[in-house]
């Protein structure tokens, strides 16, 4: 009598194929978020605020983080990490209480919350180790390699944001009304590139990420943001000089040639380029409207400080004040257009300047509250940094030091030239999260 044939049996998992697929499984959320900036904005090019899908999956993000928390039952995060992360909600809370409008200040708690302290300490909790860091770390290059070629693409075929009256500016797919969104992208992964290049990781690794930041030089030139460039040129300027003298000149050298080619040889964009680093200095001798707004704006921030010292005129409270405390040099707005948006104007509702923005709205004690948690994120980086006492000795982890210091340092010098706002606000959020992970991990949910 024939016997039934048994069915085939499944040949097991490799437990390294399981270990790749547990990382993959417990990253894609905060990949996911960095993944879906590349969806382009609405019609008009842009969003003009919040509620991108990338905010919806950051959203998602921190509800599998808080899953995952009640699941696991213990405790996510020391005390010190705890406090350096959530030292921010006592600035945003104390200023929405004594807000003279406070039903208009709740739509500021919940985005300054989940800007800088919800989505960070999800990032910081999914992250596990140096592989994890790794990549988000490569997944910030390579959103930045993809946003850099649709800004030169742009460029090259005057598709993109209005600039002088041509569509050359080069925003990706932030849109006209975004135009930091791109250059914001492109230096995270410039920033992110030259960490890894000067790390201690393979070699190929090293080769492929120096590659990228000869690749993402060009649209980052092409952004004509000139926040972005005295970030970005001082943020890898600390990362050279903490991976060695030696290797600082000769990098340097290297990207100074680069420069030289590209901007002066090739004439990519050189005489605009010209006109706006000479503006960057351009202050009282025939500035420019764009430098006469700024500092106009700052100067009404610090008049609504002085008239509120400690928790000051309220969350969202700057475009409701700025008009009774700015003088008539003040323009109506920015002109935008181009990159697939018609002509119209954007109002100016903020300070362009992160620190006056918070002074202005939150006061001293606001400011005091969300400084003070970067600058313990920055001394953390710095502390744990290859060749200290409390770092992880020469070698391993000189790449992780090198990525959290310089988009620490990026992020907290462009804070002085920009502001929370925009699609690439998020992308933000993930940034800090990841340098968290690195400055919080002897104090916070393990050692990475």
């Amino acid at each position: 009598m024939a016997t039934a044939a048994s069915p085939p049996v499944a040949a097991p998992v490799p437990p390294a194929a399981r270990d790749r697929l547990r990382r993959a499984a417990a990253l894609a959320p905060v990949l996911a978020v960095v993944a879906l900036l590349l969806v382009p904005g609405g019609a008009d090019g842009g969003t003009g605020g919040t509620g991108t899908v990338a905010d919806a999956a950051s959203g998602l993000l921190v509800l599998i983080c808080l899953v995952r928390v009640v699941r696991d039952g213990a405790r996510p995060l020391t005390r010190t990490a705890a406090v350096v992360l959530g030292l921010p909600v006592l600035g945003i809370c104390l200023a929405a209480i004594t807000s003279n409008d406070p039903a208009s200040s709740l739509p500021g708690v919940a985005r300054y919350v989940q800007v800088f302290v919800l989505v960070p300490a999800a990032v910081l909790l999914t992250v596990r180790d140096r592989r994890d860091f790794a990549v988000v770390a490569w997944a910030l290059v390579g959103l930045a390699l993809l946003q850099g070629a649709v800004g030169v693409a742009q460029y090259l075929t005057g598709t993109g944001a209005s600039y002088r009256g041509e569509d050359i500016r080069a925003v990706g797919t932030f849109g006209a009304t975004d135009v930091m969104g791109m250059a914001t992208a492109v230096s995270y992964g410039l920033v992110a590139a030259t960490g890894i290049a000067l790390g201690s990781g393979p070699g190929r690794a090293r080769t492929a990420a120096l590659v990228c930041t000869g690749l993402l030089f060009l649209p980052l030139v092409l952004s004509f943001s000139r926040g972005a460039w005295i970030a970005t040129v001082l943020a890898c300027a600390l990362q050279l000089l903490l991976a060695g003298p030696l290797r600082a000149v000769r990098v340097a050298l290297a990207a100074g040639a680069l420069g030289v080619v590209l901007v002066g040889g090739l004439g990519i964009g050189s005489e605009v380029v010209e006109e706006r680093v000479a503006s960057i200095t351009r202050v009282t001798a025939a500035p420019d409207q764009s430098v006469t707004d700024r500092y106009t704006m700052w100067a009404a921030a610090g008049e609504m400080w002085r008239a509120e010292p400690l928790t000051g005129v309220g969350l969202k409270g700057f475009p409701r004040y700025r008009d009774a405390h700015a003088s008539v040099a003040l323009s109506s707005g920015g002109d935008t257009a181009g990159a697939g948006a018609g002509f119209h104007r954007q109002p100016l509702l903020s300070p362009h300047n992160m620190y006056l923005l918070v002074l202005s709205e939150q006061g001293l004690v606001g400011l005091l509250a969300l400084a003070g948690s970067w600058a313990a994120l920055l001394a953390g980086a710095l502390r744990r940094r290859p060749g200290t006492a409390s770092g992880p000795g020469p070698g391993p982890g000189a790449d992780c030091a090198l990525v959290a210091t310089g988009l620490l340092v990026w992020q907290l010098v462009d804070f002085f030239y920009a502001d929370i706002g925009g699609p690439s606000t998020v992308l933000m959020s993930v940034v800090l999260g990841l340098a968290a992970r690195w400055s919080l991990a002897g104090v916070g949910v393990g050692r990475a």
